[in-house]
């Protein structure tokens, strides 16, 4: 599945809402407080097809982040077992392994209203049930609006890598992250995280292998060769193209959690 491209919307009168019926700018607002943020909400044009997405599909398939209540899973997905994706781009990873497994959920979680509405219309297209698209920030989700041991996994993929040094304390796979996580997470979920940054990768092998509320699938420790569930994207086969290599990680979530709860 493709991105869908078309040409730019037209501009909308004056003080009128983007998206009336869409995804709030900024939905938790100021009800919970300022942290460093993990991620960097990108601004592009969105285009007619994903505008018209987002009006007709948001109601249905669409939530924001609001932090007020927390999700009833069971409801939401029919009863299927859920799998929470943080970050999912132009949506196309995400519609093909929705595609290839209906029976699981996915709770796809990004700020990019393109990507939102691409992903809308990537579902719709291929008449796809099994994916909820949520607009905030990941962390409010999980600390406030999913239930202890909610969640069959959790997906990372290609998280911003904040490569200068001052920025590290921004990336998204620190041990806080991962103990919210854990406690999110069914026994034996696996989390499952992705990076072509080198650095990165060996940070993230290092946080995962020292935390108390994973252990690695893989029995030499190391890295895991890339699932076949997981779609080997354009923009991926791009950064292989210029030699970047990708490491993929898979760590389950231990049956006896550390006594640590966020």
């Amino acid at each position: 599945m493709s991105e869908i491209r078309e040409t730019a919307a037209p501009l909308r009168p004056k003080g009128e809402p983007r998206f009336p019926e869409g995804p709030a700018p900024d939905p938790a607002g100021s009800h919970f407080e300022r942290r460093i943020r993990s991620f960097q909400p990108r601004r592009s044009r969105v285009t007619p097809g994903q505008a018209d997405a987002l009006r007709r599909l948001w109601g249905r398939w669409g939530l924001d982040i609001d932090g007020r209540r927390v999700l009833d899973l069971d409801e939401l997905f029919d009863g299927l077992p859920v799998v929470l994706e943080i970050g999912f781009g132009m949506g196309e990873a995400t519609a093909r392994m929705a595609a290839d497994d209906p029976t699981t959920g996915i709770l796809a979680v990004d700020v990019h209203t393109p990507g939102q509405g691409n992903l809308l219309a990537l579902a719709d297209r291929a008449g796809l049930t099994n994916v909820r698209v949520a607009n905030g920030d990941a962390i409010i989700l999980l600390r406030e609006m999913l239930a202890p041991d909610a969640l069959d996994g959790v997906r990372v993929y290609f998280p911003d890598p904040w490569p200068k040094k001052r920025h590290h304390k921004r990336r998204l796979i620190q041990p806080e992250f991962l103990t919210l996580a854990a406690s999110r997470m069914k026994p034996g979920a696996v989390l499952h995280c992705a990076t072509d940054w080198e650095p990165y990768a060996e940070q993230m092998l290092d946080v995962l292998s020292a935390h108390p509320d994973f252990e690695n699938t893989q029995a030499d420790g190391g890295y895991a060769p890339r699932p076949a569930f997981r779609p080997l994207t354009r923009f991926e086969g791009q950064g292989l193209d210029k030699g970047h290599v990708v490491h993929d990680l898979l760590f389950r979530r231990r049956a006896e959690r550390a006594d640590s709860q966020p």
